[in-house]
């Protein structure tokens, strides 16, 4: 029998989970960029070197190759980054982020204050708060059982 709890809850996180993505699509296209392109910036911002390898950034992003391939490709064009071989080992591509890509990721952050806060203001401190924990656990969750022996 299918476990009815357990299916429930997987329901409600994707509902959340889809929620959440037409709430932040909409803002980030107004902003030109999609947020995949948003936390790729945010991430080399926060890179001494304002550099990372693209598999490095899809991992971080969550994001397979092929679409990281097609978010850096889009970064590029706008001129937020350049690929270049890395100096170390020119078999290997490491992605820098331009100062126009600097300029465009701190004007789109102070564009989502507002609409992050509006996001979870339905929820009180405690209940954020717990909802932080909760997802927390379930992730660790997640990966456990992923590694768990089949």
């Amino acid at each position: 029998m299918i476990p009815m709890r357990e299916t429930v809850m997987v329901r409600l996180l994707r509902g959340a989970v889809v929620g959440m993505g037409q709430c932040f699509e909409r803002m980030f296209a107004r902003m030109g960029m999609s947020e995949h392109a948003f936390h790729v910036l945010c991430l080399l911002l926060s890179e001494e070197d304002g550099t990372c390898s693209p598999s490095e950034l899809s991992e971080l992003v969550g994001a397979s190759r092929a679409n990281m391939t097609r978010i850096l490709d889009e970064l590029s064009g706008l001129g937020f980054i350049v690929r270049e071989s890395d100096l170390r080992d020119a078999r290997r591509t490491v992605v820098h982020i331009t100062d126009t890509g600097r300029a465009a990721v701190l004007a789109a952050a102070n564009q989502v204050v507002d609409p992050l806060r509006q996001a979870f203001a339905g929820l009180n401190r405690d209940e954020f708060d717990t909802l932080d924990a909760l997802l927390r656990k379930a992730i660790e969750s997640f990966d456990t059982s992923l590694s768990a022996p089949r």
